[in-house]
């Protein structure tokens, strides 16, 4: 069966918007053999932008040239050097065969001819000066870039104790040889296009030829390039557009800011999207296990690894379900509790004025808030803020009555538990769903949380990523596959590659085997 079949087949359009704006005035126009119409033509275009530079000189004292460029985009002091000083002063020039004469004598390794306005707008937008020439039809553009851009460091959301220390950053080509240098094969292929309108945001899928399934690879290429829109400014554009339940509050796309986690994805046989702009790189399929391992779980010893895992699935449940069981048990099912315990829950609550569940949701917002303060707030303050404002409010508030100090005790468990989920989106879903799990439990008790569980399991039974059923790798009649869902086994134990990842293919690749195409699932 061909589960690609079944995922959704959408056109994504946007609000209408007027066809002439932007650079729909200009059409791929052809440059024309005049050299002072195109300038006409271009200078029309760019009115009102003083960044843009139009440089005029002559070829060799024979023929008039112009550079275009955008201050701050291009590499003036190369463009000075190896450009206007070469050309002007340029020795035995043929000026009937004038275009390849320049294209000769130019000292600069990325040379490509363009012949097009719109061809124009992109190269000079995208940091590479165009020279134009009296008398040609082509145009040529010079791989000259440079702009200021951020140094590659530890990712602060993604930091480990023992791995490497660096992470993507928002230039798209800085980004792609960090995967190069991880993943030093051929077959390492990279799919270029450009998404939006107006910042034409250049755009990169990345696989490994002969381990991603094909169909998963043409699905992915066809989702993005259905994408209509003015612009792609994050990576969190594309996700959105692009994933088969946007209504869930799951995510079915990984992000991730760490190279070593895009290239081990590569290695699995899924694919990796690049945004320029964005240090957040997407990864498709996704699977409810892999929201639950971190990059740390692979690079410490097995045992440890396995314990921390198991810690952390504890800790998932915790947080997704120790309000609403408190607020269940205290409601309606008190004999659970022992009596010395009862007697001291009920003597902190005697003077308190709501019921549980109206407590629980109290503490709850409280602590969301007090969360997304810290998270908002300047680095030097926020951390100091968050925690000294959650110990300052909660005694207040059990001072004035408001709450038990169970219930505080309760959702400090909860908050601690919640940041042992190391994906944040996997976090952000966990802490929406624990209000209706509450609500459940405050009408119907423990049969109130059961109800929920069940709505959750049957929901995620019901997602699929690009294809992939959301909880394939977790299926117990898959045992092979839960050697790195309940535990981390040993390297030497995981010699076959995620089935989730092959579609139901009958043949699973072994790591140390050369790979087949013939087996890509087509």
């Amino acid at each position: 069966m061909d589960f690609f079949k079944r995922t959704r087949t959408i056109q994504y359009n946007l609000p209408s918007r007027n066809k002439n704006e932007s650079f729909d005035k200009f059409p791929e126009i052809p440059l024309k053999p005049e050299l002072d119409k195109n300038i006409e033509l271009l200078k029309s275009a760019y009115t009102n932008c003083p960044d843009v530079i139009f440089r005029e000189f002559i070829i060799a004292g024979q023929i008039n040239a112009t550079l275009l460029y955008i201050d701050g985009l291009s590499n003036i002091e190369e463009i000075d050097q190896h450009v206007l000083k070469t050309l002007i002063q340029i020795k035995n020039f043929e000026q009937d065969k004038s275009f390849e004469s320049v294209k000769r004598n130019l000292a600069v390794s990325d040379v490509k001819e363009i012949s097009s306005i719109s061809e124009v707008f992109k190269q000079i937008s995208s940091g590479n000066p165009v020279i134009l020439i009296d008398k040609q039809i082509s145009g040529i553009s010079l791989g000259l870039p440079m702009w200021d851009k951020r140094g590659i460091e530890e990712p602060a959301a993604e930091s480990v104790i023992r791995g490497p220390r660096e992470g993507f950053v928002e230039t798209i080509r800085v980004n792609t040889s960090l995967l190069r240098r991880k993943i030093r094969h051929p077959s390492l292929k990279m799919k270029q296009m450009n998404i939006g309108r107006y910042t034409d945001t250049q755009v990169i899928i990345a696989y490994i030829e002969g381990i991603a399934n094909n169909t998963l690879i043409k699905e992915v290429t066809d989702r993005l390039e259905r994408i209509e829109i003015d612009g792609i400014l994050e990576s969190g554009y594309i996700e959105e557009m692009i994933e088969d339940h946007p209504f869930s509050p799951f995510p079915q796309i990984l992000t991730t800011e760490r190279p070593d986690v895009a290239a081990a994805c590569l290695l699995e046989g899924r694919i990796v999207i690049l945004i320029d702009g964005t240090p957040f790189s997407l990864i498709a399929p996704c699977t409810f296990a892999s929201l639950l391992q971190a990059p740390e779980d692979y690079y410490n010893r097995f045992l440890m690894s396995s314990f921390i895992r198991w810690l952390r699935y504890l800790f998932f449940l915790i947080a997704l379900l120790a309000p609403s069981a408190y607020v269940a048990i205290l409601t309606y099912h008190q004999e659970m509790i022992p009596t010395s315990l009862f007697l001291t829950i009920a003597q902190s609550r005697e003077q308190i004025p709501f019921p549980a569940l109206i407590e629980a949701f109290i503490m709850e917002i409280t602590f969301e808030a007090l969360r997304e303060a810290g998270i908002r707030l300047p680095k030097q303050v926020g951390a100091a803020v968050s925690i000294v404002g959650a110990l300052v409010i909660g005694q207040a508030a059990t001072a004035a009555g408001l709450v038990s100090s169970p219930m505080v005790m309760v959702v400090a468990i909860t908050g601690i538990a919640s940041f042992l989920i190391p994906r944040y989106a996997a976090g952000i879903a966990i802490r929406m769903l624990r209000f209706p799990i509450m609500i459940l439990s405050g009408m119907l008790g423990l049969l109130g949380v059961m109800l929920g569980i069940i709505v959750i399991v049957v929901h995620l039974c019901t997602l699929r990523s690009f294809g992939v059923p959301y909880l394939d790798s977790t299926s117990l009649l898959k045992l092979r596959s839960l050697k790195d869902v309940l535990i981390r086994a040993p390297w030497w134990a995981m010699d076959t590659r995620p089935k989730s990842t092959e579609l139901g293919n009958l043949h699973r690749q072994p790591y140390g085997q050369k790979p087949n195409p013939s087996k890509g699932g087509e």
